[in-house]
């Protein structure tokens, strides 16, 4: 293989990573029962590809109160 497409696997590698990474973070903030996000979680990191895609259609989402911003300057009402 040559160097070219090697590194563009290892970019294809490591955005699946980053987006993994936010996927599983996204889900432990959300407001599910613990053990939903376990489950979520682990399936993103048995099935990273499939997994995500899963999350993308079905996956929780949302934060829960209390988490996200609090000043006036960074909410959106």
């Amino acid at each position: 293989m040559n160097d070219l497409a090697m590194y563009f696997w290892i970019a294809i590698a490591a955005s699946l990573l980053f987006v993994d990474l936010w996927a599983i973070v996204s889900v432990f903030r959300s407001d599910k029962s613990d053990a939903t996000k376990a489950l979520w979680a682990l399936l993103i990191v048995v099935f990273p590809l499939v997994g995500l895609a899963i999350w993308g259609i079905a996956g929780p989402r949302g934060i829960k109160r209390g988490t996200g911003p609090t000043s006036d300057e960074h909410s959106k009402g």
